[in-house]
């Protein structure tokens, strides 16, 4: 979410202290302008916002005080909102995503904000929005995190509306798990015994058909099914090992605290799954639904403050 409100922010500041913009005058006195329950904002809050509007927008001086107007609101509302339900930001938070912003154009800390003072804003001004925006964020997630639901229907129905082919290939394996059971107390030679007995069997298995009948009739050996399972399923590790060996064979013994465990690799396929598509889909569902319930959160806010214009 940080990335994309903020980008327009970065490029724009970045292109316009390249161009060496001349700082704006000196704000003059400052006075109450708004009072949103009981939280007076300042004409120095509102003319350091509407800067940012104006260069980041690069909107008209009207339009851009009359969103700065809007935008200080609101703020003011998420952070009152943030304090009643215990959520805080802090100043590490708040600069850690201020670098965040100053590293994406290849700038420190220290020259993103002389940029900033070149046209007249004072760092201050992004940083009290950054704080806002990371603190409401937390709201809306400790609010509605139980709250959002995607149904399946809702995915394929986004996947079929879709214009470009989302399908793509993965890998699907069907694994079966051998344990050699080994008593945690056992000593070094009945492991040495063992680890002799998993390295003949591991010898013998060629096909999962006659490699689980030779173990399953082992002593202390139990076979379950772990079942057919897609790659992005799999540990990193667990992949490696698998793709290392040809279908029919076992992983090498991974010790575990009833024993030993090998993996036998009984099929493996490439077939066609939207198994990504459908994550990402899943995922901007996810966030549309939980940006509708963020406005309408925020315009109850809104509807019970107490707002006064001076």
């Amino acid at each position: 979410m940080k990335t994309s409100r903020f980008s327009a922010i970065v490029l724009a500041t970045f292109f316009v202290a390249l161009a060496g913009a001349l700082a704006l005058p000196a704000q003059a006195a400052t006075r109450i302008e708004l009072v949103v329950n009981d939280k007076p904002i300042t004409s120095y809050d509102l003319t350091q916002r509407t800067r940012l509007i104006v260069l980041t927008t690069r909107s008209s001086q009207g339009a851009a005080k009359r969103r700065a107007k809007n935008e200080l609101i609101e703020e003011t509302l998420k952070l009152q909102e943030a304090e009643r339900v215990g959520v805080s930001v802090s100043d590490s938070d708040v600069n850690s995503a201020f670098a965040d912003i100053a590293q994406r154009v290849k700038l420190s800390p220290s020259q993103f904000t002389q940029a900033l003072g070149q046209n007249g804003i004072n760092s201050k001004t992004l940083k009290d929005r950054l704080r806002a925006e990371i603190a409401w964020r937390d709201v809306v997630m400790r609010r509605f995190r139980a709250t959002v639901r995607i149904n399946q229907s809702d995915i394929v129905a986004a996947l079929r509306d879709r214009s470009d082919d989302m399908s793509s290939t993965t890998v699907e394996y069907d694994l079966q798990r051998v344990i050699f059971v080994v008593p945690e107390n056992a000593s070094a030679s009945k492991k040495r015994q063992r680890q002799n007995e998993m390295r003949k069997l591991r010898s013998r298995f060629t096909s999962c058909r006659e490699g689980l009948r030779i173990a399953g009739g082992l002593r202390e050996v139990v076979v379950r099914p772990i079942g057919k399972r897609l790659e992005n399923d799999l540990s990193p590790g667990l992949k490696e090992q698998l793709d290392d060996i040809s279908v029919g064979r076992l992983t090498r013994p991974q010790e575990m605290p009833q024993g030993y465990e090998m993996i036998a690799l009984c099929d493996k396929r490439t077939i066609e799954s939207d198994a990504a598509a459908r994550s990402e889909v899943e995922g901007e569902l996810r966030n549309e639904q939980g940006q509708r319930l963020a406005r309408r959160y925020l315009h109850e806010l809104r509807t019970t403050a107490v707002i006064e214009e001076r």
